[in-house]
């Protein structure tokens, strides 16, 4: 067989491969490595004007000496003399300036929740694991598009920030600290120490310059007035886009039947037929809390089950944003 059908063929089973769903309670760094197969659909276009001072390669509505000409307009003074169309001036013998769509760049900023909380799944696999495998992909993506890609990743007590940059190397030690914090999940058991959402959103705002594009990944179980404080100041400034995780079992419970229950200290038996209603209500109160706080906002919001094959449903959204804008 020639080298190059040999390649070929290497290649296609590599990406077979890395369609396959995640499973299991923790993530496998060498999964999460090729998925860079599966980034190539993925645009994350700007919804929002970039802020950023620096040339880049997302076009913007900016006007100014970029390289896409964007139209001709009557001169106006401080213009630059260089950006005169003298076809057009001689031909109407009123000047004319030539305009360019301004390119600025956009770095972009994946924050993972691996907090305990996040370490439950009851089908297919955690929810840390999902946060994994959309935060893996969303930085290929960006890679693939030549954008500078950072992160924020934390759990109850410890946070590890990857300034962005525009680089392999950086992209995968951020892969590499998502590997570590989630080997490092255990059973949940509460710290007397833990930080809250709004803690590492109020850290985020230290890190995320003007123009970023933030992609928070959570299940935003303890979203409170205090995140939607930090969350506004930082859309004043930045594009955010929201993917809380779920499970269905968070959903919903199983009905008619005992549940055992532990907080990792003591456990209980509890009867779902009771409180069934109830729990359902409460999940669909957080959903519609986060829709409505999107929408109050102007985030992106992309919810994720566990039971969601990450690759296809990413595809399926950000690989049709360009057509929907």
């Amino acid at each position: 067989m020639p080298t190059s059908a040999m390649s070929t063929t290497t290649t296609a089973t590599e990406q077979l491969q890395a369609l396959r769903a995640p499973t299991g309670p923790y993530v496998d760094l060498e999964a999460m490595i090729q998925l860079r197969f599966c980034a190539q659909d993925l645009d994350l276009s700007a919804r929002k004007l970039s802020q950023s001072l620096q040339a880049g390669q997302t076009r913007t509505r900016f006007r100014g000496r970029g390289m896409e000409f964007e139209e001709v307009r009557h001169y106006q003074a401080g213009d630059d003399i260089r950006s005169i169309d003298w076809r057009v001036t001689a031909r109407t013998q009123v000047p004319h300036t030539k305009l360019y769509r301004e390119e600025r760049e956009r770095p972009v900023l994946v924050v993972t929740d691996q907090r305990p909380a996040m370490f439950f799944g009851s089908q297919t696999c955690f929810k840390s694991v999902t946060a994994c495998y959309c935060a893996a992909l969303i930085a290929w993506a960006a890679l693939k598009n030549n954008d500078r890609i950072g992160g924020l990743i934390f759990n109850d007590v410890n946070e590890q920030d990857l300034r962005p940059k525009r680089s392999r190397h950086s992209l995968l030690a951020l892969l590499r600290g998502l590997h570590e914090f989630n080997q490092g999940l255990q059973s949940p058991l509460a710290e007397k120490a833990a930080q809250p959402l709004s803690q590492r959103l109020s850290d985020l705002r230290r890190i995320a310059k003007p123009g970023s594009a933030l992609f928070i990944i959570s299940d935003f179980h303890d979203l409170d007035e205090d995140c939607r404080e930090q969350l506004y100041q930082l859309s004043r400034h930045c594009e955010i886009t929201l993917l809380p995780i779920h499970d269905p079992l968070e959903a919903t419970l199983p009905t008619n039947k005992l549940l055992t229950v532990s907080d990792g200290v003591q456990r209980k038996q509890i009867d779902s037929s009771n409180s069934q209603a109830r729990y359902q209500a409460h999940f669909q109160q957080q959903q519609k809390n986060l829709k409505h706080l999107s929408g109050q906002l102007g985030l992106g919001l992309l919810p994720v089950s566990t039971t969601d094959n990450p690759i296809t449903l990413l595809q399926q959204q950000l690989g049709a944003r360009a057509c929907r804008r």
